[in-house]
């Protein structure tokens, strides 16, 4: 069952318009507080929110315009499309743009 609810979230995530996926990333205030899954939130592990999948799932966010990609981990919940960690989000963006065009793939 797991399998089938994860293969149809892949198929919802691949339905949505491109400019639609954008990644934020986590005010400061957010970092050492108890998160929707139970863990505790820091902004320098790979860790993001999402809507609607399952806490644990890792996910691989690929920034659209220069093609740099993170692995994070599902932990908490958003109204966005992805809310990344300060880190993750440094890994494929600068903090100063504030959001970037995104592409998620599910990996488990």
């Amino acid at each position: 069952m797991k399998k089938f609810y994860l293969a149809t979230l892949m198929i919802a995530l691949t339905a949505i318009p491109a400019q639609a996926q954008t990644a934020t990333y986590y005010s400061s205030g957010h970092h050492g507080q108890k998160t929707a899954s139970g863990v505790r939130f820091s902004n320098h592990q790979p860790m993001a929110a999402h809507p609607s999948l399952p806490f644990g799932t890792k996910v691989k966010v690929t920034n659209r315009r220069t093609g740099k990609s993170v692995i994070v981990r599902i932990v908490d919940r958003c109204r966005c499309s992805i809310d990344l960690s300060q880190g993750a989000f440094r890994a494929i963006g600068s903090l100063q743009s504030g959001r970037i065009p995104v592409k998620l793939r599910v990996l488990n």
